[in-house]
């Protein structure tokens, strides 16, 4: 296995998810996804094995092309190639989808030393180009996505109509082809039960609200995914536009939800954050969720200056690392069980704190 992906696989704090950016205690990443097809071959969905093969040779170059072009190593490594540990170990990572490792056979990944850039070959899409920032920073995401798409487009005949835009296989994504999304960590509004309010204004605004994980997911640890729905019709600057203006309406509401926590029920909110805290400080063993609706709470203790000897940081990085692969995966050759894995992620949990 290459030094990329060892680390890729083994470190879980990637600089999109270092709490830094525009926005950094609420808005944890912003993402750019493009969707693009080869104009040569069916879609995945239609295509036959040897076809998925083919596209897989075809963008062989495109690691090369890429490090060329901004100094940054890359490198294409087969799914198939990969232990299904290693890839349920990149879907908690956000780095490929749960559907790109369904059928790994004649499906590759393409990534950046940083892992802020990615390409799913052969997932829905022959190609599903993303680019993270750490954040409310999608112009930026955008700029190095276009980047890329263009590197790409100067060496590969990709499917594309004057009179509609690029081609996809899902309707929705034609046009464009981008998905715009952030995700946000939204703790005050679950607690003072505004949240359902704020999934439909973006609904009625062409958004789309999601868990931690995307489509079908729940938002674990209070995190939510938010991005847009329609791209036929709309140019990039729009989509992204009018998702960084619901965005920041959504911040402000989750700030505001956070005084009125701080103001009117203080020593609430103080019992609420550090009990929370004396859970994962102490605890011997401990699920996944749990642990992850402790840690926002601790974040939100921490973000409100009730809790000061933690850094913010380490509920990013517990994010990743309390995921039941990721846990497999420092476990190495040890098999773990649910309970094994439970003792673990305290462990880890604890030893975080500590050092913090």
């Amino acid at each position: 296995m290459t030094t990329i992906m060892e680390n890729l696989l083994n470190q879980p704090l990637v600089p999109w998810l270092s709490g830094a950016g525009p926005e950094g205690e609420i808005v944890l990443s912003s993402r750019i996804r493009l969707a693009r097809n080869l104009r040569s071959q069916p879609f995945p969905g239609r295509a036959s094995a040897a076809e998925l093969g083919e596209i897989v040779a075809a963008l062989q170059q495109v690691p090369a092309d890429l490090g060329e072009a901004d100094g940054h190593k890359y490198e294409l490594a087969a799914l198939d190639g990969l232990s299904p540990l290693a890839r349920n170990v990149l879907v908690e990572k956000h780095i490929v989808s749960p559907s790109h490792i369904t059928d790994p056979e004649n499906r590759a990944l393409i990534v950046r030393d940083d892992a802020s850039v990615s390409i799913m070959v052969n997932e829905e899409d022959h190609l599903r180009l993303q680019c993270l920032e750490a954040g409310l920073n999608l112009g930026d995401a955008l700029d190095k996505a276009n980047a890329v798409d263009d590197i790409i487009e100067a060496k590969h005949d990709v499917a594309f109509m004057d009179t509609i835009g690029y081609l996809t296989a899902c309707p929705t994504n034609i046009g464009t082809g981008l998905r715009a999304s952030v995700m946000v960590h939204l703790p005050a509004l679950v607690l003072t039960k505004q949240m359902g309010r704020m999934v439909a204004i973006a609904t009625q605004l062409g958004l789309t609200v999601r868990g931690l994980y995307g489509e079908g997911s729940e938002a674990a640890g209070n995190v939510f995914q938010i991005s847009n729905q329609v791209t036929l019709g709309r140019n990039e600057q729009d989509i992204v536009t009018s998702l960084n203006g619901v965005v920041k309406h959504i911040v402000d509401k989750e700030r505001m939800a956070r005084e009125l926590l701080l103001n009117e029920s203080p020593d609430l909110l103080a019992d609420r954050v550090w009990r929370a805290y004396g859970v994962l400080r102490y605890a011997q063993s401990i699920c996944a969720n749990e642990a992850l609706s402790l840690l926002s709470e601790v974040r939100l203790g921490i973000d409100l200056g009730v809790i000061d000897e933690v850094l913010p940081e380490v509920f990013t990085k517990l994010l990743v690392m309390t995921r039941p692969s990721f846990l497999q995966n420092l476990a190495g050759d040890t098999v773990l069980h649910q309970a094994d894995s439970n003792k673990l992620r305290a462990k880890l949990i604890r030893s975080s704190l500590q050092k913090s």
